[in-house]
């Protein structure tokens, strides 16, 4: 059997009794970096080859770059696709407490 449970509240999510729900999150750059303008063909790319070619020769001096694109995915219970959807960003504010003045 295959358990699933809500990614936000925690709750143990029956398959086929309760309605669960998928949320799919994908993050990339407004910019596509692989494409190409008139600027990058006047270029003489040359020196930033030699340089690559000079971090692979040494690897301790190249950094990982992190993914242009990310996905995300999370399993969501019926309360909490509410609140999503409310809410989407979390930009709600969080409820304040009021204390007594003793």
């Amino acid at each position: 059997m295959i358990y699933v449970t809500c990614d936000l509240c925690g709750k143990q999510i029956q398959p086929g009794s309760d309605h669960s729900y998928v949320v799919k999150i994908e993050v990339f750059p407004l910019h596509d970096p692989a494409e190409l303008t008139e600027a990058d063909l006047d270029e003489d790319h040359l020196e930033a080859v030699s340089q690559m070619l000079r971090e692979v020769d040494d690897p301790s001096e190249c950094d990982s770059p992190e993914p242009a694109e990310k996905k995300f995915r999370y399993d969501l219970c019926c309360d909490c696709k509410a609140k999503f959807v409310r809410d989407p960003l979390g930009r709600e504010p969080a409820p304040t407490l009021d204390f007594s003045e003793n």
